[in-house]
């Protein structure tokens, strides 16, 4: 052991559910060696804290618009026609819904 290239021993204590939580990481990416990827994660590895206020927003117009469609749908069939300010008013949904995502999207890939 006086050879050893790595002979500085760190230790810590883990829960069971943290234990798990370790094993099933190193299983999705297709590792076995513990050490190897506790020190990987150590040196390199890092921790993003997303805030998903905005995807929860993204999700609300979706679902806003979505809604809107559908009552436009249901009226077309119902009436046979269909009005100009309520294809403003969808369009102005969707162009909501593309500026969120955009700047999600933005945000993201400064990340």
């Amino acid at each position: 052991m006086a050879n050893r290239q790595r002979n500085i021993r760190i230790q810590l204590r883990v829960t069971e559910q943290e234990k798990e939580l370790i094993e099933q990481k190193m299983q999705e990416l297709g590792t076995k060696n513990t050490e190897a990827y506790l020190r990987k994660m150590a040196i390199d590895g890092l921790i993003i804290h997303l805030d998903t206020a905005d995807v929860r927003e993204l999700v609300r117009v979706l679902r806003v618009t979505s809604n809107s469609l559908n009552q436009l749908t249901k009226r077309v069939h119902e009436t046979g026609s269909i009005y100009g300010e309520d294809i403003e008013d969808l369009r102005k949904s969707y162009d909501r819904l593309w500026s969120s995502a955009e700047e999600i999207m933005l945000r993201l890939a400064a990340i």
